[in-house]
């Protein structure tokens, strides 16, 4: 066996472990608290709630558990079980080997077996946790409506940049890697732009907010935040789950402000006001740039990796494949990337998390922080949200501060 391929095994084994891990002391540490409220939020949360909110995170991680072992073994099945070769071997009979209609093939049926391994799991979440714990509301007709609607959408937009990327990679020469970045980025851009527009509105009705005098209030925080949108929309999110958000999507003129109407019905307008000060805080302090730039240096150093090792002839041997090319080259990559990236999740939840502690500032500026704390309590128990993540499961995981963390710094603030 390849050194290489000892390398992979090991990487493999030891996230998957990690995550197992990870998963178990996650459900033993909520399970330990189950049976008391948080001190923070006594009198805030009933116990009922809480252990509402425990048994949802429970099961929700146990699940977890099986999707991780499944992921693992279509790994191995696909490289070291021989299942890309043999992708590849069945394009061939039908587009010219090392041709792009074969590469797109390739990539194309890899994408196909990765969502059909992953559709069960899918379903389960929806239509066993969520309906069991009370927040599906979708119908198995817009279930699989939604996935027909997202499977068009990810065709029109993914095989043209996967033509692309396939060109580049082979006229490009030994730099094809900082133009296909470029391409990424661009192509980041537009998707983020045209998002609002054109994408989401095939999933979600978007109705302007009537409330005026809830309008006349938004439209004050803005004014004193100096933040202008296109926009101001009640999205129908209600029809497929009672979890409620708030978020702002786009760039530029394009930029929309959009409630869930679960949020619109469950909030007073007090708290709503904060939960969105706490969203502007996130514009203000350039997050979304800084979280792309960070994004796109890090795709950067990914792709100058992935130029060297597909021209080494042992990576592809070392994996399972005796067709090297472009297209094996890009899939082989993205598998083996979660493996060895893994341990340095947490960097990038701490990086969230900052900036989440950030929006909170900002928002206890212009707004009240006694509100937000009181929009975040009714959130965390609408959603079951667990207020006893494992510390170590969180730092990994949680990109907002763990849930009596971000209320005592909001405290403090307030105070």
């Amino acid at each position: 066996m390849h050194w290489f391929s000892l390398v992979f095994l090991a990487a493999l084994a030891l996230a998957t472990a990690a995550r197992l891990w990870l998963s178990r002391r996650h459900v033993r540490h909520i399970a330990a608290n189950r049976n008391a409220v948080p001190v923070e939020f006594a009198g805030r949360i009933s116990l009922a709630a809480h252990q509402k909110a425990a048994d949802y995170n429970v099961a929700k991680a146990r699940a977890g558990v099986i999707e991780t072992l499944t992921a693992a073994a279509l790994t191995v099945a696909l490289t070291f079980g021989g299942g890309l070769q043999l992708l590849s071997e069945l394009c061939e009979r039908a587009f010219q080997a090392g041709g792009y209609a074969h590469g797109i093939a390739l990539i194309v049926s890899v994408v196909v077996i990765s969502s059909a391994v992953d559709l069960p799991f899918s379903l389960y979440r929806t239509f066993v946790i969520e309906t069991r714990f009370g927040f599906n509301r979708m119908s198995l007709r817009l279930f699989v409506f939604d996935m027909v609607k997202a499977a068009v959408v990810g065709a029109l937009l993914g095989i043209p940049l996967v033509f692309v990327v396939l060109w580049l990679m082979a006229r490009m020469g030994d730099f094809w890697w900082l133009t296909v970045w470029l391409v990424w980025v661009a192509f980041s851009l537009l998707v983020a732009t045209i998002y609002p527009t054109f994408i989401a509105p095939l999933f979600n009705k978007f109705s302007p907010l009537e409330d005026a005098s809830l309008r006349s209030r938004i439209e004050a925080l803005l004014a004193k935040c100096g933040f202008r949108a296109r926009g101001l929309f009640v999205m129908d999110g209600s029809k497929r789950s009672s979890h409620g958000n708030a978020y702002f999507t786009g760039f530029g003129a394009a930029k929309r402000i959009v409630l869930f109407d679960t949020l619109v019905s469950r909030l007073a307008p007090p708290e709503l006001e904060a939960v969105l000060a706490h969203e502007l805080g996130h514009f203000s302090r350039h997050h979304v740039w800084k979280r792309m730039l960070v994004g796109s240096a890090v795709s950067l150093a990914l792709l100058w990796v992935l130029g060297w090792l597909m021209a080494q002839e042992w990576f592809y041997a070392a994996l399972g494949v005796g067709s090297p090319g472009t297209a094996m080259a890009l899939i082989l990559f993205f598998m083996l990337a979660p493996s060895f990236t893994f341990l340095l999740q947490p960097l990038a939840s701490l990086y969230s998390r900052l900036h989440e502690f950030e929006a909170d500032a900002y928002a206890a500026q212009y707004a009240d922080a006694g509100e937000l704390v009181r929009a975040l309590v009714k959130l965390y128990e609408d959603n079951a949200a667990t207020l006893t993540p494992d510390p170590l499961h969180s730092a990994f995981y949680d990109s907002h501060p763990p849930a009596p963390a971000r209320i005592a710094r909001l405290q403090s603030l307030h105070a």
